[in-house]
């Protein structure tokens, strides 16, 4: 069977986690492991409001294994009660999703009693049980599930916490589940058609308008760089919008471009075997983009929203574009291509410049694993973000940081610019062949270029889009890195 004959799979649906809340723990709650929160250490203040009945010598159990510092956590193992292990946490930064991501795993599917003290924690926490929970994938299974990895039965909050947080950490978590469930699937399944039925169907399902162009379409409107790039696979590229429009809102809205690479060959300029591996997730900056798209209406997001998923196979074919090809992007910029594994900011570039052209954007934001400079410079801790406007940059990377996924800006050097030059189109779209360093910056630089003046962030997520392994409230596979900040902002926006 051929890759563009496979049986289409289910569109992905994300099972909300049950959550009940309670004043304090239920005397008949069968629990394997709780949480405890208290931001000043003060630990018996934090039992006496959450656990009345617990036991009488918790106290000591504390001072033998030693209350955490700021940011740590201490697991207390306990016999003949409710609760077989409890955590304790002393939130500061993804403290508290680290612990209720640690207890979640250990819990298997046993119920798991979150103590909430104080408030503030409610949304971190519902993230951190859901997002440690099993990653999704919608390839074909060739093995049993692991029973370690079975998502929980219940989630039990405790101290009446609002339940607009509780909302806000259960559709972000969901959010984020599905950017990591379409970036993990096979590209042998996961081709740009494939990926913008998904689109259709999620959208729809969350009350989204849902516009796709296929070849034909994008050919006949201009969209040269999706088109390039995805001119050696066998499968169509596609470009598809979704909007959010709530009630009769009329601003300017405010545009989200996701790059969506459903697998990376390198192209002609082929990349090492190595490097090859993870390519099945190059498009979790469109699966970002989707995810966040579906959470607005449940979240009542009230400004109206759009989002840009540009869609290509970067393979290798007879038809493949090459080394010095001058490619015409939408709106007519041209750019001279200097690396066909430099293909992420030639397909957003065509996005960004039909927003910049069309949509009239307030803001402009990019998300994408787009440069391994990203990854050198700050490695898979952060991201480097950059921005032409300042407020919204800030804006941006608050919202971040309380969702625990942090930027770290960086600056569009000038100086720079002139490494763009080319003799022969508008733009050269990597700079000088076999330049060195500043390759995160350049990209900006290009990117830039398609922005129309705009308002405008740039997130490269190169190295914290993907994680080698089961860590903190990060699960193996792709991250979904950003989903739950760009959802955060939107919320205050």
């Amino acid at each position: 069977m051929s890759p563009s004959a496979l049986p289409p799979l289910p569109v992905i649906e994300t099972q909300p986690l049950p959550i009940d809340a309670a004043a304090v723990l239920p005397a008949d709650a069968a629990a394997a492991y709780a949480v405890l929160l208290a931001p000043d250490a003060d630990w018996g203040g934090a039992i006496a409001q959450a656990w009345p009945g617990a036991p009488a010598e918790l106290a000591a159990l504390i001072d033998a294994y030693g209350a955490p510092a700021a940011g740590k956590t201490t697991t207390i193992p306990l016999v003949g009660g409710p609760v077989a292990r409890l955590i304790l946490a002393a939130p500061a930064g993804n403290a508290a999703r680290s612990a209720a991501a640690a207890a979640a795993r250990a819990a298997g599917k046993a119920s798991i009693l979150l103590l909430q003290a104080p408030e503030p924690y409610a949304a971190a926490v519902v993230e951190g049980v859901v997002l440690a929970g099993p990653t999704v994938h919608l390839g074909p299974q060739t093995r049993e599930p692991d029973d370690t990895r079975r998502a929980l039965g219940r989630l039990i909050l405790l101290g009446a916490p609002d339940p607009g947080q509780v909302r806000l950490g259960t559709e972000c978590a969901r959010a984020a589940q599905t950017a990591r469930a379409l970036a993990n699937t096979p590209s042998n399944v996961k081709n740009p058609p494939w990926l913008a039925n998904q689109a259709r169907a999620i959208g729809r399902a969350a009350g989204l308008r849902v516009t796709v162009w296929d070849e034909k379409a994008l050919a006949r409107d201009g969209f040269g760089g999706i088109l390039a790039v995805g001119s050696g696979s066998v499968h169509e590229a596609r470009l598809v919008m979704l909007e959010h429009r709530p009630g009769a809102a009329t601003e300017p809205p405010i545009v989200l471009v996701g790059k969506g690479i459903t697998f990376d060959t390198g192209g002609l300029n082929v990349k090492p075997a190595a490097g090859m591996l993870m390519m099945k997730t190059d498009m979790s900056g469109s699966a970002i983009v989707l995810g966040v798209m579906a959470g607005l209406k449940a979240l009542g997001v009230r400004r109206r929203v759009i989002g840009l998923l540009p869609l290509a196979e970067n393979a290798m074919g007879a038809a493949s574009y090459r080394p010095g090809d001058v490619v015409t992007h939408y709106g007519g910029t041209t750019a001279e291509i200097g690396n066909t594994d430099a293909e992420g900011r030639i397909v957003l570039a065509d996005a960004l410049a039909y927003a910049a052209a069309e949509l009239d954007p307030a803001a402009l934001v990019d998300i994408a694993t787009l440069t391994g400079h990203a990854r050198i410079a700050l490695a898979s801790a952060m991201a480097p973000s950059y921005g032409t406007d300042d407020a919204l940059h800030t804006r941006i990377r608050d919202a971040f940081a309380a969702a625990g996924e942090p930027l770290w800006p960086m600056p569009l050097v000038e100086d720079y610019r002139s490494s763009l030059e080319s003799d022969v189109a508008d733009l050269s779209h990597i700079g000088p062949i076999g330049g060195q360093g500043a390759g995160s910056i350049l990209a900006a630089l290009f990117l830039r270029e398609f922005t129309g003046g705009r308002p405008w962030v740039h997130l490269d997520i190169a190295g914290t889009g993907r994680s080698e392994s089961d860590t903190g409230f990060l699960a193996k596979g792709a991250t979904g890195y950003g989903t739950r900040g760009l959802l955060r902002w939107l919320v205050e926006e």
